[in-house]
């Protein structure tokens, strides 16, 4: 048997029930608001959402696994001396078979990815993109070209010719409406050698300096130096090559630490493949990048990309196992920037592992998409993920 409980509570009167009906409703409005605010900071490297609006730029990085086109390649030294590149695997009749149609399938793709780089943040996409694994310059404009006739967007490509052995070199592509160059690129060689005393004819570390442009398109007087690196691989295994990319990170600290003795507060942007991770010797201890902002002083620098490996995200997998080589390292004062906003401040990190870029199915599920696999042609992307970050400001 049920029995109902007596209770003191009386019948709500309409004008009760309105007044909470007005309540209901203002809290929907509020809600439907907080949504659709635009993008927002946050007050730490992955952190809280701050109750302000921000200019929000985007700055990628992008290892493009073997850009070269279908000619063999070549260029004149100063001293006269003709330098032939070992690009014959990247030819018709060489190992890959690289045909036209190869190329401009490779180039369709790279666009496209490049194209989608931070538009979950930011509609203008990435204002500044360094890539490595590229022949020349002329690969850069055909690569250019195609984003244009996708998605109207023009970029500006810059490359300087290295000693690379396979002649792949480092260069830019920037979006002339949301960066300007304050003059040219400077290249930094490195003098290194491998365990058995063969000389490394390693890619340029090219330093790019200018400057953001704010909403308006107006010039941010906010300096900024990116240096994009390619080091030396792990050609012989990590240990007996470790010392090649030590040295690396010994050319890279030279110059950063000149930036430094010009201007105190430079902000520096280190991005690149270093085949290296986060806390092997190169970066941890003579970059000496740390993985927590904490622990970075003045002027230090903050690895933006060594929590997500501590997550077990990757830019390129080997063996089933996670590496993060495409590292985005960032300055302190980048880091630390003045709590007003009034200047570019790091923002947060990524690693753009979308589906489109990823294998979905079979032993390699979950990898990146490669443009060949064993010598077969798979119509791909690239065996890394592209690494970014987003730089904001106060409107």
């Amino acid at each position: 048997m049920f029995f109902l409980k007596k209770t003191n509570h009386r019948p709500l009167q309409l004008k009760e029930l309105t007044h909470m009906k007005n309540i209901l409703t203002s809290l929907v409005i509020a809600c439907l608001a907080l949504l659709s605010l635009p993008v927002q900071a946050q007050k730490n490297s992955q952190g809280s959402a701050e109750a302000q609006d921000y200019v929000v730029r985007c700055v990628a990085f992008y290892n493009l696994e073997n850009l070269f086109d279908t000619i063999h390649d070549f260029y004149v030294l100063n001293t006269g001396d003709t330098i032939h590149k070992n690009d014959y695997e990247y030819l018709p009749d060489g190992g890959m078979h690289w045909t036209g149609l190869k190329y401009r399938a490779k180039l369709k793709n790279m666009a496209y990815a490049i194209s989608q780089f931070g538009l979950d943040k930011t509609p203008l996409g990435a204002s500044v993109v360094g890539v490595c694994e590229v022949e020349n310059i002329g690969c850069l404009h055909d690569l250019c070209k195609e984003i244009e006739n996708q998605t109207g967007r023009k970029y500006v490509p810059l490359l300087l010719e290295g000693p690379d052995r396979r002649g792949v070199d480092v260069g830019y592509l920037y979006d002339p409406r949301y960066f300007v160059p304050s003059g040219k690129p400077i290249p930094y060689t490195l003098k290194a050698h491998y365990s058995d005393g063969g000389v490394v004819r390693s890619r340029f570390q090219l330093l790019l300096s200018g400057y953001m442009k704010d909403e308006n398109g107006a010039i941010v007087k906010d300096k900024l130096h990116f240096i994009v690196n390619h080091w030396p691989s792990r050609y012989g295994g990590e240990e007996s090559s470790r010392a090649t990319r030590d040295t690396a990170a010994m050319l890279c600290r030279h110059i950063t630490d000149s930036l430094y003795l010009k201007d105190p507060s430079a902000k520096v942007i280190i991005m690149g493949d270093l085949n290296d991770d986060p806390f092997n010797h190169s970066c941890a201890e003579i970059l000496e990048a740390r993985m927590k902002r904490e622990d970075v002083g003045t002027q230090g620098f903050f690895n933006t990309m060594w929590l997500h490996l501590e997550r077990g995200i990757g830019t390129l997998m080997y063996n089933g196992s996670w590496d993060l080589f495409d590292q985005i390292i960032i300055s302190e004062p980048l880091l630390n920037a003045p709590h007003e906003r009034t200047q570019w401040s790091y923002w947060k990190s990524e690693v753009f592992n979308k589906p489109f870029l990823t294998v979905q199915e079979g032993k390699d599920k979950g990898g990146p998409l490669r443009t060949h696999k064993g010598g077969v042609w798979q119509n791909g992307y690239g065996d890394h993920y592209p690494t970014m970050i987003y730089l904001i400001k106060n409107k």
